[in-house]
């Protein structure tokens, strides 16, 4: 996260918030900070420490030890074993993670310094996670920056906060990607394509690498070492081994295609992808006019929410990245209320808007800022939205970052609203054609026999978590 969350467009200039106006209610949608690599990811790289080792006995056999070309390989690649070679379990958030999230609820506090002022109550201050322990322990790591010295607890005067999870099978505002049936068809469907698409990218860099490292690479290889580089870049801070095999042009094409698959299977390239994450807008939107409520009926403070604080994954931040229209220009948005699926992002050294290291690293987060500014007869509202801390302009609002209430209401949040998520999820069913007893009979086997082996199937794939 510390390597973009500075990144801002240099094209862009944020708003200057008159002085009359003040913050009365945040929304926050984040990521979950660095983790470890998954049980599945740490078995690939096992595969790849077997590989190397077949394809270095190999060249040692087919070449003199005095072969120039024996001298090109990178010595640390002789005997290379896994960093997390052994280890039975992955997936979970990392003392680099915590530290992100401890950083970043300081950081919002001390920005945000009216909101935080009051005592903490779970009514006033609402954090929710997923059930994944990555995301509930990066809420809690946020939590324990922005009440840091709030309590009475050890020396860092920290106090207990509660954190909401709903069942990961129930989760429509965080895990909506996990709950839509017609989006897990659609990515089941896609993701081969997808792969389809990164061949040639990865067959161009196999090729190179085969040439500078006499080494007979296949592209899976290439594929798992491109996958160590950016492990060791993020976990353990290392760019001299997996990434020094690649040049900047090289990294710059691999980096492409995992936007690709980001834009394709998460972002832009359907709208099923973030219309499936209408229920999270709404509630975003729903503690947007609550706070305007309270603020106009003069509420006492202490007696009403100021803050709604969600820890999640990816496969959040993206949807709702793209709900809100960023890192779009204005010909791409008009296309987006059209529900029509935009070109994929221009390949190197084509300029683009989209990269998925910006739009969701580990802890990458959209803040949302609703402001009031009185005038001399009433008040008016604002939203502000920040994208890893940074402002960014909003297609919808006219590319400001300071938009008028009723006008983000009008143009961002409502064209999103004619479309109902539960007919958007729910897989069409054709209707049956008459069938005979006996057919209606071996149909109702076939009916409890699949649902045994899906929930056998949905059992272990809770197992593997995302």
């Amino acid at each position: 996260y510390n390597a973009v969350k500075d990144v801002a467009d240099s094209n862009f200039v944020p708003s200057t918030i008159p002085r009359e106006c003040t913050p009365i209610h945040i929304n926050l949608v984040a990521r979950h900070g660095t983790r470890s690599p998954t049980k599945k990811r740490m078995r690939e790289l096992d595969r790849l420490a077997t590989s190397l080792e077949v394809l270095l006995s190999e060249v040692k056999r087919r070449l003199p030890e005095e072969d120039e070309a024996l001298k090109k390989i990178p010595s640390w690649l002789w005997g290379w074993k896994s960093p997390w070679k052994g280890k039975k379990v992955g997936g979970e958030l990392i003392p680099q993670g915590e530290e992100e999230l401890y950083q970043l609820g300081t950081r919002i506090r001390e920005r945000f310094k009216c909101l935080f002022d009051e005592d903490y109550h779970p009514d006033i201050y609402t954090i929710r996670a997923t059930q994944v322990p990555r995301a509930s322990a990066s809420a809690v790591s946020f939590g324990m920056g922005l009440f840091q010295g709030k309590g009475s607890l050890g020396p860092g005067q920290h106090r207990a906060f509660s954190v909401i999870s709903e069942s990961r099978a129930s989760d429509t505002l965080l895990r909506f990607f996990d709950t839509c049936a017609s989006y897990k068809d659609y990515r089941k469907n896609q993701e081969p394509a997808v792969e389809k698409l990164k061949e040639p990218i990865l067959d161009e860099v196999t090729s190179v690498l085969a040439k500078r490292y006499p080494l007979n690479i296949t592209r899976q290889e290439t594929s798992s070492l491109w996958f160590l580089c950016k492990q060791e870049a993020s976990l353990l801070n290392t760019t001299d081994l997996a990434c020094g095999l690649f040049s900047p042009y090289e990294i710059s094409l691999l980096e492409w295609t995992d936007d690709l698959e980001v834009f394709i299977l998460k972002g832009y390239g359907k709208s099923i992808n973030y219309h499936m994450g209408l229920p999270l807008l709404q509630d975003v939107f729903q503690s947007m006019e609550q706070a305007i409520k309270a603020k106009e009926e003069h509420h006492t403070p202490g007696s009403y929410e100021k803050a709604r604080l969600r820890f999640a994954h990816a496969e959040t931040v993206v949807p709702f990245s793209c709900l809100l229209g960023l890192f779009l220009d204005g010909a791409e948005f008009a296309q987006t209320q059209r529900d029509e699926a935009l070109e994929l992002p221009l390949k190197p050294p084509h300029k683009r808007n989209w990269r998925g290291s910006t739009v969701a690293p580990f802890a990458g987060n959209n803040i949302l800022v609703l402001y009031s500014c009185p005038t001399s007869d009433a008040s008016q509202y604002f939203v502000q939205v920040l994208h890893n801390e940074i402002p960014v302009p909003l297609p919808g609002c006219d590319y400001t970052d300071f938009c008028p209430f009723e006008v983000f209401k009008e143009r961002v949040v409502s064209p999103h609203l004619k479309h109902d998520v539960n007919s958007i999820c729910n897989v069409k069913q054709e209707q049956p054609e008459p069938c005979s007893v006996t057919s209606k009979f071996l149909n109702l086997f076939h009916f409890l026999f699949s649902q045994k082996k899906d929930d056998e199937a949905q059992f272990h794939k809770h197992k593997h978590e995302l």
